[in-house]
Formats: structure tokens, sequence, C-alpha cells
């Protein structure tokens, strides 16, 4: 058996953001870290792949540039209701970057591993067990045992499983294609502007269909997708891909010539548990953004948050975890993620047409202070 005092499972945002997090605050620890990744970077792994400002801030306090992965920038996002809505610039910077998860968790990686900390990729974790001494880790490749294991692992992640197997689930679905840049179209969208059209609410379809730009090996395309909460799933609704299909039809794709690729979200809700003893959440595995299924940023808040928890658990030699949501809470990522799940519960639920023109196009002024207030912003108030 391998022995860890630290063992990350997950080599995404999360899992990378709280080693790299870990080394910054107390040095000591790096090689005291061993990163589990069950696939071989860069691995494939379905995002649409925006780092919104949050995110760049984060990566930034490491030193990090995250213009060094190829990308493309937006530089306005607009927030629409049957085509039209209120738009989002920031002045003298792009509104939004926009990556593949492959190349920029790869970088991340290599960050990492610069950086002293060992990441084994390849292995696959078969279980979690906890105990007063520590955490036994089964893997296909034989088991480890760490003071602390840290489930970085995503949405469907086994860490989460095994320590809390009857914690409840909230989980929203998503669709994602990739396509070429805009074909014969009567409504043209701008190349660099990102677009979220809410259209789907009052179809009982609690969420958006969005469409931006990305690159893929130095290419143009553009990705579209749909996300729903899963709020109204006890509505009766069209297939998910409907709303999908009609959308890029109104700019002159047809949806069936595309790969359609699929995966759930889990979102964070205030009473989801985010640890027991010695092991301990971060990422989609403890709850990503409600309102839009935002991950990469929180992924990164999160794991700033973890290694300040874990940092202050081994000076203090002991393990229990037990102040970690209260820490959390108190949080910029915390707080933003309780101030858009309550959001959320509002602009979905209601999904008369008349609420949704109001909210989206009369009510801009309103929404775009909240949005500054509540949920923008939030990367500031971590330390």
């Amino acid at each position: 058996m391998t022995q860890h005092d630290i063992l990350i499972i997950g080599g995404g945002p999360s899992g990378l953001s709280t080693a790299l997090h870990l080394k910054k605050i107390d040095p000591h620890l790096a090689t005291r870290i061993l990163i589990l990744e069950k696939e071989q970077y860069p691995r494939f792994k379905l995002c649409a792949g925006g780092l919104v400002i949050d995110a760049e801030i984060i990566l930034q306090r490491l030193g990090l540039d995250s213009s060094e992965v190829p990308h493309v920038d937006v530089d306005k996002v607009h927030f629409d209701f049957m085509g039209s809505g209120l738009q989002v610039r920031v002045p003298n910077r792009h509104a939004l970057r926009v990556i593949r998860r492959n190349e920029f968790d790869a970088w991340l990686a290599k960050k990492t591993l610069e950086a002293g900390i060992e990441i084994r990729e390849g292995i696959s974790v078969k279980n979690v067990i906890p105990d007063g001494d520590g955490v036994t880790v089964e893997t296909d490749q034989g088991n480890f045992f760490a003071q602390v294991v840290i489930g970085a692992d995503g949405s469907n992640g086994i860490t989460r499983r095994c320590i809390l197997p009857n914690a409840p689930i909230y989980t929203a679905r998503v669709l994602e294609i990739i396509t070429p840049l805009e074909q014969n179209s009567t409504e043209p969208h701008k190349r660099n502007d990102a677009y979220f059209d809410f259209f789907p609410v009052p179809d009982n379809i609690a969420g958006y269909v969005w469409d931006f730009p990305t690159q893929i090996n130095g290419e143009a395309m553009r990705c579209w997708g749909i996300y729903d909460t899963n709020l109204l799933a006890d509505e009766k609704r069209p297939a998910l891909k409907e709303p999908l299909a009609k959308e890029m039809a109104r700019h002159g794709f047809d949806l069936s010539q595309y790969e359609i690729k699929g995966h759930p979200i889990r979102w964070y809700a205030p009473q989801n548990q985010i640890s027991v003893p010695r092991v301990l959440l971060v990422g989609d595995a403890a709850g990503a953004d409600p309102i839009f299924g935002e991950g990469i940023s929180m992924a990164l808040g999160y794991g700033a948050i973890a290694a300040r928890e874990i940092s202050e658990s081994f000076r203090r030699n002991e393990f229990s975890f037990s102040g970690y949501k209260r820490r959390f809470a108190r949080s910029g990522l915390g707080q933003t993620l309780f101030a858009r799940w309550a959001i959320t519960n509002i602009i979905y639920p209601i999904k008369w047409k008349w609420f949704q023109i109001l909210l989206w196009r009369i009510a801009k002024p309103i929404v775009l202070i909240v949005a500054w207030i509540f949920v923008l912003n939030w990367s500031k108030r971590i330390k």
C-alpha cells in the first residue's frame, strides 16, 4: 500500500487548483501531495470552456497566464429572450475567454508538475474508505493510504458516492455541439460575440440555449448547446434537443448533421454536504453554478478554499473538516453560489413569457446591478 499525506482524486481544474494553492500557502506540503487522474493528458472533457474574469483572477494570483492556452476572446456577451435582451461588455478587455478543456487541463497539469507536485495518470479509483486513522483509496493499480483525500472527480465522481451514498442529488442536463462558423443565415451572429437565450423556459426547460465562438486545433468554430437545470422536470416538456435544433436552424445549421454530446452537471445547493472527516469535496463534486452550469471558475475557487482548510488542519493535526462548509459559506465563492442558487429558484420557475421579457429586455439596469453585486467579482473576496 502506497502512503501519502494528501491524495487528490481527479486532475481537473479543481484538483489542480487545490494542489497549486497548497503549494502557494504551505510550500513544504508540495512533496506530500499525490494527484490521481484516470485519463492521460491531454484528455477529452465535454465542457463549453468559458473562462470568466474571476477564473483569470485566480490564475493570475497563482502566477499563471491563461493566454498561454489556445483561446478565443469574446468581445460582448448577450443575455436574450427570443433574440433580444441585454448586452455585457467589459471596458478595455474581453468579456469572456473560451478555451478547450483538453488544452486547458493539460496546461494546468504541466504547471502543477513544474511546481513539484506529483501526478499519476491512468489510475481509476474504485473505492474511498475513510476511518479514524486516514483514508484507504482502492484503485485498479493497488491501494493508496492518505491522511486526507480531496474528491475532485466531478459530477459523476466516485468520491461523493462513497462518502455520501444517500445525499440528495441536484443535477442539470446539458447537450453540446461543435459546428463551423455561420452558414447561410437570415440572422447571423457576430463572430466574436457569445449568446445565451432563455426562450426554452416557457416550455418547461429551465435553462437556455448558448452559442459562442471557439477554436479546435487553431481553426475557428462555434460551440452550441443547451442547459437545463431540471427544476421543471415534473412538467411536460419537449425533448432537450428540440429548442437547440430550432435555434441552430435559425442560423442556417441542421442539428442532425452534427454529433451531439451530453453530460450531467451537479449543481450547488445550500444543503449540500461537502465533507466528512478526512475527506472533502471540491469543484463539480461539491456543486457548480446552478444558473448557467458554470464550472471552471468555481472549480478554481474551490481549490483556494480547500487548500486553506487543509493547511490549517495539518497545523492542528486535526482532520474532521468540521469548519470547511462554514469557511466555504463565508467565502466569496460560497456567497455567489448561494446567490446564484436563490436566483435560479426565482427566474426559472416563473416561466411566463411576460416575466422573461421583463427580466431580460426591460429590467436591464436592475439585472446588471444584481449581477455585479451578487454574481460577479467573487474572486476578489477569496484570500
